[in-house]
Formats: structure tokens, C-alpha cells, sequence
């Protein structure tokens, strides 16, 4: 299952689940529910199944108490589900929009109002099961008072008395009609008296709201009076007319009616005539001080036409990961598929604020070079801790443009050399060569495969003229030594940090610990794109503007071409995304190192061996968890047969690829060790602790000898 916060582009969606649900009414329609967008944050959830949407949650969201409440605009909104949902499945639709919750929401807190029994076609209390599951108490308990009008309570003399004195003295019922705005306005007026006079309180609608509502719903809200002869209004109540309840409410009599048993007739009419063919009549709830005080007066009178009671009960969670995760008992949990990554359902993780990203750039009509590209620029230069970043179309042209920007500024001849680890993703390489310059591979240490740096001086010579440390699964390189290596020799250093967004090294993030850095935007990244974009980071003013120049055709003003150029630009789509998955990055980072510890301190196989945890933790962010093992076939097999997705990163090293056929006749074995035996495991930020576990179980369970 995966979970997507609901976004204006989903309405009909939700509004047609809601028509064919088991207990919605139009009360969760979303014409209904966006008038409260003022007052609340709407973090309204939709759960799918295989692509089909089984479930949609009406919430908002307090961010200042890390709450998320089953939503507070309405009377009662919990799970709103199919006819055929199982208990299974609305344990598991609850589990995951608490683990959702939990991972993007950092929630501390959940306040559910389950949707009393009344409003459903049938049963709908498997969510009560789920609350308990996941550990939830009673937080609020609302009496109100319903007539069941197949069986209900005999009707009290007292009241049938009331209705007749209402006659004698030229009472009589009418009904609103549609958009008489004066008629609202008066009877407005009567209840918001009656209200502050008896009760202390407001109506929860303002006038204003409630003609919204009446002429979006005309048919499904409606106001019911008692008037006297000179047509003046004595009492009153609305009505929202659900799928089969009558749900009356802003009950209110003014002193003449109260004397004349004004309510005692319109109750009578509204029971026995105007909604007898309706399965329930609800009076609402007759609690006052959030439930503290029971009015008893106001049950009596109800009760008087045949009411019993029906609970609205609130429920709080005090979130615990370890709890929820054990909501679905073991022998009725789903062996799920656990891909490697989905990129679908982590971008939706996102959701409602990249579409809304989206749709703004759409509607802008500025495309590429506009204020989101400039944004961003901003935000990762201040996040990276350096002067300059500049926006290009991928990971490796941001390196070609760095070194044909270097190559230009420093006059480096066609034979410079650039030293680069042997076992980097084939781009690295190809950037090198692609900027006109000489790439020298050296090989990794096997321990973290990093670029050995006690390697380095039997490769430089006088050609030599920069390093690239590649920062290789979001491991950051010892850049100390490197650095100092490079000072001793004039050499410039340009990092690789393709895969080590928010990777940290003492006080300074990867991308600012050279002369210059190259990321990439890749989607799969631990900040990625919807598509490919890159960036450039860096201190050297006069770098950075040439850098941009060439990215833009050589040009900085509109068809002046100074320099020989590119078309090399990331366009504001891609930024706008950028920019609102940024914020969030460490917290996912923390996440991968939350889980590669789990595989570190799990894992348990001789034939498997698996990266080490820098002392600095901050120095590796885990875009990739790399194990070696020399059963790497087998072992994937294993793997995928119990349903878990491995990819290899990569199995072919550079200097075998026929791309780079002038290096075929190097020996590198460490290199070549490494692309035989390495292998990925998941470690997507989305991975819930129980799938960390399954992986973790078969992977000491794997023998290939059995």
C-alpha cells in the first residue's frame, strides 16, 4: 500500500470514493471540506492498493504540537472505506498512514474521530480495532441523541402537548427557501442570541460560511422554521441531510417560542412528516466544555420525541514506531515486495507541496532562468556552505564544465592529467575526457572503496594537474590529506559529490571541501529531481561566472557569446522540486544512517561483508548500502525470491567498458574485485523498520551450499 496527500488535482477522485464508500456522506466531500482551508492545515490522506484507491482519510495537520488530527472542520471523519474492506486491510491502511505520518510528519500525536455506526451502510468499526491496535485511548466522549424510526422510544406526552399549545397560539412550520439570504440572516441572528444568552458560545459557522454551504449544498443543508402569524421567526433549526440520517443542528428558540413549545412542533413535523422515510434523526451532541459537562436538559428535551443515545467518541495516539510496526500480527502480514526504491511513492511522500511546486511553474510561463532556478541556487549554495552554485543539466556536465572552465582559466595543455578512482560511475571518466583532459585511474582501498590516497604519489607527474575524489555511496573522502596531498603538488581538487547530498566532514558539507564540486539531481538521488539537473558549487568567483556563461551557450546577455559554450541548464520545473525536497534531506539522511546501522548490527553471514560506519557518522549519507559477497548471482536469486529487489552499482568497471577501450590493457584488482562481488541493498528512506528486518533475515539465511 502507499499513501498520497491529497492535492486540489485529486478532487473528483476523492469525491467519487466518497459517493461509493461505506460510510461517507457529502459532509467529506471536498465542496464541503475546503471551506475550513483558512483554519486548518489540510493534510487529507488517500491510501491505494496495486493503484486503486481503497481508502481517504480527512485530516489537518498542527504542525507548532506535531499533531495530526482526523479533521477538525467536522463532526466526525475517520477512515472513510470500500463496501469490501476487510479488517485486515483497514489494519494495514491505518499502519501505513501512521508510519507515513511518522516519516514525513515527524508526528507526535493523532486525534481520530471515528464515523459512528449510523452513517454506514453497514458496520464500519473495524478502525476501533485498528486504534486499539496501535494504542489509542478514549480522548472525548460526545452523547448525542438519535431516533432510530424503525424502533423508536415512545414520544412523551410533554412534548405532544408543546406542539398542540404551538398551534393554539398561530405558530406554524416553514421551510427556507433556496438563497433567501434575509430569511438566513434573521433566523442568524435569533441563534447567535440564543446562543450567547443560555450557552456562552458562538455558532461554529459564521453566517457568511453557512451561505456558502446552503448554496453549495442546497439540496443536502436546509433550514426549517417556526414562525408566528406576523411571519416573524421564533426557533429553528438546520438540517444536513445525509446518505440516511437527518443530522439536526444550531437548534434554537427564542423566549417566545421556548413559552409556546415552538421546538416541540417543528420536531414533531420534522419526525413524523418532513423525514420519517430516514433510517435516523440526529439532535447532535449535547456536551458542553469539550465533553466536560453533560447538559441533561437538552437530553431530556431530545428524548422527549424518542431519542437513545449515540456516542461521538475522539480517540489520541501517542505515536510509537515500535508499536505500529506491530499492528499486523505476523501471520496476517502481507509478504510485500520491497523494491529497492520507489520513486513513485517517495515523490508522493511529498505531496501535496510538489504539485503545488508544479502547477506554479506551469502557470507562470517562465520556464528556464526564472526565479525558481535562482531560488535554489541560493538555498543549496547557503545548505553546502559556499558562495556560488550554479544550476546545470546533469552531474557530468557539471564536470565538463568545470574543467573546461579550469582548462581555459589555467591554460592546462591537451595532455593535463586528472587522477580519478577507477571503480566511479563511467561519468566521471567521460567528463574528464570530454573536457579535453587526460583521466589517470587509480584504484580504492577495499575497505570503504574510497581513492587510496598512499596510491597517489606514483601517479603524478608533471602533467598532472587535478584530483577528483568521488565521494563514492555518499561517502566523503579523506579530504584532509587529499587536500594536502593536492597543496604539495599545485594541484586543484574537484570533488564528485554526485552521491553525497548533506555528507559532512567536520564542519563543512561535501561540495565545499575543494576548488570545486559537481552534483547530480539524478531522481533516484538522495535529493533528486523529477528529471535530470545537476549544479556546480564553488568559492572562485571568476570559476563560478564562467561556469554559467558556458552553461548558457556561452552567453550572460541575451545573444552576446563570449566564450565557446553549451546548452547546459537545469529548468524550473526541476528547481521548483529541488526546492522543496531540500528541507527535508537531512531528515532522510538520518533515516539511511538509521538503517544502515540496523543492517550492520543484523547482519550475520560469513559470506557477506558490508561497509563500516565512519567514526563520524555525518560523513557518509548512504545513497548506496554496498556488500561484497563472492555468491553475488546466488545471492541475488536468494534475494528475489523472497521478494526483495537487489541493483548492482555497477557490474562492469571502467576500464573493461568498450567505451574506454585505451584503458583495456590496465590491471586493476581491487577495482575489478569490487565490480564482480558488490551488490545494493534497499535503503530507501521509506523503508519501514519491519522490511529492514525481512531483509536482514534472509540475508542470513542465505547458504548456497543447502
Amino acid at each position: 500500500m502507499r499513501v498520497v496527500q491529497y492535492t486540489n488535482q485529486q478532487q473528483d477522485e476523492w469525491d467519487a470514493f466518497v459517493r461509493q464508500s461505506k460510510n461517507g456522506t457529502f459532509l467529506h466531500e471536498r465542496r464541503f471540506m475546503d471551506y475550513h482551508s483558512d483554519r486548518f492545515t489540510d493534510c487529507s490522506l488517500m491510501v491505494y492498493d496495486d493503484n486503486t484507491l481503497i481508502s481517504v482519510f480527512p485530516a489537518n495537520w498542527d504542525a507548532s504540537a506535531h499533531t495530526l488530527y482526523s479533521h477538525q472542520g467536522l463532526t466526525y471523519g475517520g477512515l472513510l472505506l470500500t463496501t469490501e474492506a476487510t479488517q485486515r486491510q483497514v489494519l494495514e491502511v491505518m499502519q501505513c498512514i501512521l508510519l507515513w505520518s511518522i516519516s514525513y510528519l515527524q508526528v507526535l500525536r493523532v486525534v481520530y474521530k471515528p464515523i459512528p455506526y449510523i452513517y454506514s451502510d453497514c458496520a464500519a468499526e473495524e478502525d476501533l480495532y485498528a486504534l486499539f491496535r496501535a494504542g489509542a485511548r478514549l480522548r472525548t466522549r460526545g452523547v448525542s441523541s438519535v431516533i432510530t424510526m424503525s424502533n423508536p422510544l415512545r414520544m412523551r406526552k410533554l412534548r405532544m402537548r408543546g406542539a398542540r399549545r404551538a398551534i393554539d397560539n398561530g405558530l406554524y412550520i416553514d421551510r427556507m427557501t433556496d438563497e433567501d439570504w434575509c430569511t438566513l440572516h434573521e433566523y442568524w441572528q435569533l441563534l447567535s442570541d440564543v446562543l450567547l444568552r443560555h450557552h456562552a458560545v458562538t455558532p461554529v459557522h459564521s453566517e457568511e460560511e453557512m451561505r456558502l454551504l446552503m448554496s453549495r449544498f442546497p439540496q443536502q443543508i436546509k433550514l426549517y422554521l417556526v414562525r408566528k402569524a406576523d411571519k416573524s421567526i421564533v426557533a429553528g433549526c438546520v438540517v444536513f441531510i445525509t446518505r440516511n440520517v437527518a443530522h439536526i443542528q444550531y437548534i434554537a428558540s427564542g423566549d417566545e417560542g421556548r413559552e409556546h413549545g415552538a421546538l416541540d412542533l417543528l420536531f414533531r413535523h420534522l419526525i413524523y412528516e418532513r423525514f420519517k422515510q430516514m433510517a435516523y434523526i440526529d439532535f447532535g451532541v449535547s456536551t458542553e466544555n469539550g465533553g466536560q459537562l453533560l447538559n441533561e436538559g437538552l437530553i431530556f428535551q431530545k428524548e422527549g420525541f424518542g431519542a437513545r443515545s449515540v456516542c461521538y467518541d475522539s480517540y489520541e495516539i501517542d505515536v510509537d514506531r515500535a508499536v505500529v510496526e506491530q499492528m499486523l500480527p505476523v501471520d496476517v502480514e502481507p509478504d510485500r515486495s520491497i523494491r529497492y526504491l520507489d520513486l513513485q511513492q517517495l515523490n508522493a511522500s511529498f505531496e501535496p507541496l510538489l504539485s503545488e511546486a508544479v502547477e506554479r511553474v506551469v502557470r507562470s510561463g517562465r520556464y528556464l532562468q526564472g526565479s525558481c532556478t535562482a531560488a535554489f541556487e541560493q538555498q543549496f549554495a547557503a545548505y553546502i556552505g559556499v558562495r556560488h552554485c550554479v544550476l546545470c543539466g546533469n552531474g557530468m556536465e557539471a564536470l565538463v564544465l568545470i574543467f573546461r572552465a579550469l582548462k581555459t582559466l589555467h591554460q592546462w595543455a591537451d595532455n593535463s592529467e586528472v587522477i580519478v578512482p577507477a571503480n566511479t560511475f563511467i561519468a566521471t571518466i567521460l567528463a574528464i575526457r570530454e573536457a579535453g583532459l587526460r583521466p589517470v585511474l587509480a584504484e580504492p582501498r577495499l575497505c570503504d572503496q574510497l581513492i587510496d590516497v598512499e596510491l597517489l604519489p606514483q601517479l603524478v607527474n608533471e602533467c598532472t594537474v587535478a584530483i577528483v575524489p568521488v565521494h563514492l555511496y555518499g561517502r566523503v573522502c579523506n579530504m584532509p590529506r587529499i587536500n594536502a596531498f593536492a597543496r604539495e603538488h599545485h594541484l586543484l581538487v574537484v570533488e564528485d559529490a554526485a552521491q553525497a547530498h548533506g555528507a559532512m566532514q567536520g564542519d563543512r558539507h561535501a561540495g565545499a571541501l575543494g576548488h570545486a564540486a559537481a552534483f547530480s539531481f539524478y531522481p533516484a538521488k538522495n535529493l533528486g529531481a523529477l528529471g535530470d539537473a545537476g549544479c556546480v558549487c564553488t568559492d572562485d568567483d571568476t570559476l563560478a561566472d564562467y561556469v554559467r556563461r558556458m552553461a548558457n551557450y556561452g552567453s550572460a546577455t541575451k545573444y552576446v557569446h563570449e566564450v565557446p559554450g553549451i546548452n547546459s541548464r537545469t529548468d524550473e520545473l526541476q528547481a521548483a522540486v529541488l526546492s522543496v525536497k531540500l528541507p527535508r534531506l537531512d531528515a532522510d539522511n538520518e533515516r539511511r544512517r538509521w538503517i544502515a546501522r540496523r543492517y550492520m548490527e543484523g547482519i550475520d553471514n560469513p559470506l557477506i561483508v558490508e561497509p563500516a560506519m565512519p567514526r563520524d557518522e555525518r560523513e557518509h549519507v548512504f545513497y548506496v548500502y554496498p556488500i561484497l559477497t563472492g555468491y553475488r548471482q546466488q545471492l541475488m536469486q536468494w534475494l528475489r525470491q523472497h521478494h526483495i529487489e537487489t541493483i548492482i552499482h555497477y557490474p562492469i568497471p571502467p576500464h573493461r567498458q568498450a567505451a574506454l577501450a585505451e584503458f583495456a590493457h590496465l590491471r586493476l584488482p581491487v577495482t575489478e574485485q569490487i565490480h564482480r562481488d558488490v551488490l545494493s541493498l534497499p535503503i530507501s528512506p521509506l523503508l519501514s523498520d519491519s522490511e529492514v528486518e525481512r531483509v536482514i533475515a534472509a540475508i542470513n539465511s542465505f547458504n548456497p551450499t543447502d
